[in-house]
């Protein structure tokens, strides 16, 4: 990916994204979103983004598979994630929807991924350890709690629906504590010009807003401007 692109990409909020993606169509009603609300256990960072690596979960009961199965299929889901391309966002749906209860992300999971390359995740279970998360790994998560239950990974490399988005393995995701979005692949290439000339859009309302001698009128010529601009 365009080096340029990914570092404005960490630079700018979700909500900037799925503006520009509007610019960049040309149109409203892009819809490729996040539903509800989404807990960061960082506020602070800055937005992640990557290529979706997708796995599915489940803690309220214990799975009635071989226990074998169980541990084979959890070393496959690590060497998944191990052998992402960068930049990668892990996307987990917790099948527990809307009762999780076991945290899979805390200090060990969020160490593990990051040393993996790892972005961060997105994820619509259970957070926890939040004192003693990998630095600088962000986690977007349904909830907290103390408890990992009888979390186990259920199956990866599949579509999964977190916060009412569905996303596909490999799909470019951005993401930060707004919630998260789907970039489409026809959009990427033009997206850091869509950013610029919303950026530009925006400007011709918040220059004059921010002015000690703003009033109405001026108000309303900015927003004439902006009218004008804007999709």
């Amino acid at each position: 990916m365009d080096i340029e692109l990914l570092e404005l990409l960490k630079r700018v909020d979700t909500p900037t994204v799925c503006n520009a993606i509007e610019v960049a169509q040309g149109k409203r009603g892009f819809d490729r979103f996040t539903r509800q609300t989404v807990l960061s256990a960082d506020p602070g960072l800055p937005a992640i983004c990557g290529r979706a690596r997708t796995a599915r979960l489940r803690a309220q009961a214990p799975s009635t598979e071989p226990v074998e199965t169980v541990r084979e299929r959890r070393m496959a889901y690590y060497r998944y994630m191990a052998t992402a391309p960068s930049p990668a966002v892990t996307v987990i749906e917790d099948l527990d929807w809307p009762d999780c209860i076991g945290a899979y992300w805390g200090e060990i999971n969020t160490t593990v991924h990051k040393g993996f390359g790892i972005d961060g995740v997105l994820t619509n279970g259970v957070m926890r350890d939040l004192g003693d998360l990998a630095p600088d790994f962000q986690v977007l998560a349904g909830s907290v709690g103390p408890s990992h239950g009888f979390v186990h990974v259920v199956d990866f490399d599949v579509e999964v629906n977190v916060f009412g988005l569905t996303v596909r393995p490999g799909d470019f995701i951005h993401a930060d504590r707004h919630g998260a979005v789907v970039i489409p692949e026809d959009v990427l290439p033009m997206l850091g010009e869509a950013i610029a000339r919303m950026q530009a859009s925006e400007a011709l309302i918040l220059g004059p807003a921010r002015q000690p001698d703003f009033d109405f009128e001026a108000f309303e010529r900015a927003w004439q401007a902006f009218e004008k601009s804007r999709v």
